[in-house]
């Protein structure tokens, strides 16, 4: 698509955002209550569904656009598991398995997630920490089957989930699999690493626009709260931290742009996504202190939206491997190489 229409769709989505995406309907999604229209909003326009090629159902959409709108996305905090679609319908479009409508989510998560699929053509396996399982109508799955992997579409209906949730309040269930008939399957040259590589790019899209937003609301509380008779915005101390919550801002956005970039031919580049997970998930964490330090004790209260992006931020990079976990897989990817190596390893395009 050219730029036009890559500014359609993020204009799109978030108008979509902006009107139906309301902190009300954040804190209500957290106590179980299901936003429906802002769902409904969202599959009306395609948008859960951007990935997959027209032909299997989608809206065959490119994977700028789609990174694009997880952006988006991560900016109003929106607690749909839209991000969880896009791979879901990735992932079966992959396998050439049409793409039903509705929520859908991924299994597993974790690279030592294994479900198996027997003799009998039933699934056998637990997967933990599923997003939003509870409210997926499909999982796609990567199981075992044999030495190969095959990628199996799932209904939730009758499986066992277990609640749980992350530190933001989002469904992070724990999903049985044994008995499951798989609905559709076939093999695919995919497997767990492949779907750790994406998720990790996909949260990296999140992170930097909740970044975005946290530098948004901080420099705007900066001018707005007074102290001593003038805005604390005046005040060299703060100005320090809006400057260097300016510089995480700018650090996920060049990461996640990496990332973004590492995914462009289907095949997400190890190395890159380590790179980009690691320098992130720091944004994330240091931009989410420095935001509530400039808000102070106003900023920790549940009437206030800063938590909205913040606690999605710690949970985010957490996921899909933390930066201990991809610091170590690019360490070793890096001894790999040799002593040789380093140099034009580091310096690679």
């Amino acid at each position: 698509m050219d730029g036009n229409s890559d500014n359609i769709i993020v204009e799109t989505a978030t108008r979509i955002f902006r009107d139906l995406c309301l902190p009300a309907t954040i804190n209500e999604a957290e106590g179980g209550v299901w936003p429906r229209a802002l769902w409904e909003a969202l599959e009306q326009s395609g948008l859960p569904l951007a990935w997959v090629p027209e032909e299997l159902g989608g809206a065959g959409a490119t994977a700028a656009d789609g990174f694009a709108v997880l952006r988006a996305a991560g900016r109003f905090a929106a607690p749909v598991p839209l991000a969880e679609t896009l791979m879901a319908g990735w992932l079966l479009a992959r396998a050439g398995i049409a793409v039903p409508s509705g929520p859908m989510t991924i299994a597993p998560v974790h690279v030592d997630g294994h479900i198996e699929l027997g003799a009998d053509g039933r699934l056998k396996g637990r997967a933990r920490q599923i997003p939003f399982a509870r409210h997926a109508g499909h999982i796609a799955v990567v199981a075992h089957r044999g030495g190969d992997r095959v990628v199996a579409l799932v209904a939730a209906e009758g499986l066992t989930i277990t609640h749980d949730q992350s530190l933001a309040g989002e469904p992070r269930d724990t999903v049985s699999f044994d008995g499951a008939a798989p609905a559709a399957m076939r093999a695919a040259a995919v497997d767990e690493d492949l779907i750790q590589r994406l998720g990790a790019a996909v949260r990296l899209q999140q992170i930097a626009g909740a970044l975005e937003k946290i530098l948004e609301q901080s420099v705007q509380w900066a001018l707005d709260r007074e102290q001593f008779g003038r805005p604390i915005a005046k005040f060299q101390a703060v100005q320090h931290n809006l400057a260097a919550l300016a510089g995480e801002v700018a650090a996920a956005g060049a990461t996640a742009d990496l990332a973004a970039e590492a995914c462009a031919d289907g095949a997400p580049d190890a190395a890159a996504i380590a790179v980009a997970k690691v320098r992130g998930g720091e944004a994330a964490g240091t931009g989410a202190a420095i935001a509530h330090q400039v808000h102070g004790a106003i900023g920790f209260t549940y009437e206030h939206t800063l938590h909205h992006a913040t606690r999605r931020l710690w949970s985010w990079r957490e996921e899909f491997g933390n930066e201990t976990l991809w610091a170590t897989r690019l360490g070793r990817m890096v001894a790999a190489q040799g002593a040789d190596q380093l140099w034009p390893f580091i310096a690679q395009d």
